[in-house]
């Protein structure tokens, strides 16, 4: 009993805070695109923040109910619905025995998360979940999902029982939900705040002026690795030997064709080519939701101010974690 795969869509897996630790020894971090709905996804089920959660992209994914479930959807709109009717987002729903979830076509975004209230019972591989896809590690089977793949959920965690039990006598999904606008948008056209790389001073003035005041497409070529875009390009004042460093989720790249590449989670542990920018934490999840043909700006802020960024999202995080608790008190 668990919850069978009727079609995998467009590429589902698993996917949880990532892989840390082990980049010393060529393997990435990983983890979820989005990772401020993938923590959301979990406080609504009564799991901790940083359990595995299955990552659905763009369309296609419908799911089988073996069993009652207790979930969660957050992240982009892809449509969700339950034996064709469309079901809320972004609070907990209770999903009965027999019945199908099914992600159509994105309306907003491009990646949606499903929590299951316990976990998915998968390997824990070097101290995580997650699936990487050109190691063949992690997640199951070290593989993107399959049609007739089963998932089993682990035990619910006390709040998690809870919550299935409410649910069990009241309508199937509560009426509240979170507000997730501080932590993740799903604009069509973003400004995305960047600082400066580690090569910053290394390309020319009109290159940066470009870099920062012209809009760039995300082109067709953009994946769990990387997006690569199209715009005014950007060069060097002159040609240098770079050696190979260490790269992160959002790292800027421009090689040679002077067109940049935004690193995203699943991203080598290292490269070679100069680094103009990086996109700050908070923003990354709003970067993770955005399709190809969509529009980045960038903008320019201090270290400092990308660290305020960071603390004021996660204090935003507490206070709706706090908001839950209290939601769900009021309710008993």
């Amino acid at each position: 009993m668990g919850i069978k795969i009727v079609q995998p869509g467009l590429l589902a897996t698993i996917q949880d805070l990532g892989r840390y630790g082990v980049q010393k020894y060529g393997v990435i971090v990983g983890g979820a695109m989005d990772v401020s709905s993938l923590r959301i996804a979990n406080m609504l089920v009564g799991n901790c923040e940083e359990e595995g959660v299955l990552e659905v992209t763009l369309y296609g994914t419908s799911l089988l109910f073996e069993s009652d479930e207790l979930i969660s959807i957050t992240g982009g709109n892809l449509r969700p619905a339950v034996d064709g009717k469309e079901v809320p987002m972004w609070r907990p729903l209770l999903i009965r025995k027999g019945s199908v979830l099914k992600f159509h076509a994105a309306v907003s975004g491009c990646r949606a998360y499903v929590s299951f209230s316990g976990g998915i019972q998968v390997p824990i591989v070097m101290k995580s979940k997650s699936t990487y896809l050109r190691a063949g590690i992690g997640g199951f089977q070290g593989r993107k999902l399959q049609k007739n793949d089963v998932l089993e959920c682990g035990k619910r965690t006390e709040l998690g029982e809870e919550l299935f039990q409410q649910l069990q006598i009241e309508p199937t999904c509560l009426s509240w939900s979170v507000n997730y606008t501080s932590f993740v948008t799903f604009h069509k056209t973003k400004t995305i705040r960047v600082i400066r790389g580690s090569e910053y001073e290394r390309f020319n003035e009109e290159s940066i002026k470009n870099f920062l005041s012209t809009p760039y497409s995300i082109s067709t070529q953009a994946d769990r690795m990387g997006y690569r875009l199209t715009g005014q390009t950007v060069h060097l004042k002159e040609p240098f030997d770079l050696l190979s460093e260490g790269v992160t989720y959002g790292t800027i790249q421009v090689p040679s064709n002077g067109q940049p590449i935004i690193l995203m989670a699943d991203r080598q542990t290292t490269g070679g080519y100069p680094k103009i920018g990086q996109v700050i934490t908070a923003d990354l999840p709003s970067l993770a939701q955005m399709q190809a043909t969509d529009t980045v700006h960038f903008q320019e802020v201090t270290l400092e101010e990308a660290q305020m960024a960071l603390l004021q999202q996660e204090k935003e995080l507490y206070v709706l974690k706090l908001g839950m608790d209290l939601k769900r008190s009021q309710q008993e």
